[in-house]
């Protein structure tokens, strides 16, 4: 048994503050029957619960894509910058959706987010080696060397030890990097140990998934068939 007003939350119908004036208004029935009372205690399995006539479903599996423009912070809430939270369409921001992983403030391109935790571990767990594609402009042009470098993990200056990871050179200043783990910027550092310093930086694809025709700073939402993919299903 869970609460009427927190059942309609984890639904999407709004913030609490909108689902207190929703039961007031006498929009929510409980099995045909309206119902104002948000502590009403209720059982999605037994009881059918209404919204303008909708039926509402109670927490649900979501998985967003966003192509994340420059200048925002990957957080769910900071005091000064702006993060991507604020990127997401209304609809979606009751659902207690997460980043996966970190795109840091300059770097765009794309960037999930869900509120299965389960996923969002196997996403970014180095263990499931889920690779992460990015595109670089960089000062320089990467080598035989460099590919090798990445090849056998890379070595940061801290002395931090990457996982191998994949380097494709494009020619003058352009690259692709493939890595299957999200140290802190750890794509600029590896790039910078090898004294080729990143311009831009774009996430292109996360495992299956690629960005296609999403317009920068749009969202969409994942299909079942798209989750059970990343999800190894």
């Amino acid at each position: 048994m869970e609460r009427l007003d927190k059942f309609l939350a984890d639904s999407g119908a709004g913030s609490r503050s909108q689902i207190r004036q929703i039961l007031k208004s006498g929009k929510v029935s409980v099995d045909g029957r309206p119902i104002r009372d948000g502590s009403m205690k209720i059982d999605p399995m037994l009881h059918r619960i209404l919204l303008d006539g909708k039926a509402m479903l109670g927490r649900r599996r979501t998985v967003l894509m966003m192509n994340k423009p420059a200048g925002y912070v990957t957080a769910t809430e900071d005091p000064v910058e702006k993060t991507v939270m604020e990127l997401l369409p209304e609809e979606y921001r009751h659902l207690d959706l997460k980043p996966v992983g970190r795109l840091d403030k300059a770097t765009e391109g794309l960037l999930l987010f869900t509120n299965d935790g389960d996923l969002l571990h196997h996403l970014i767990s180095p263990k499931k080696e889920v690779p992460k594609i990015y595109y670089a402009r960089h000062e320089g042009t990467a080598g035989r060397e460099d590919v090798l470098a990445f090849e056998a993990g890379i070595l940061l200056r801290d002395g931090t030890r990457c996982l191998p990871a994949v380097l494709t050179p494009l020619g003058p200043g352009e690259s692709l990097v493939q890595v299957c783990e999200g140290k802190y910027h750890q794509v600029r550092r590896m790039m910078a140990s090898r004294d080729l310093p990143v311009i831009y930086l774009e996430r292109r694809k996360e495992g299956c998934l690629s960005l296609g025709e999403l317009p920068r700073g749009a969202v969409r939402e994942l299909s079942g068939e798209e989750i059970g993919a990343i999800s190894g299903l």
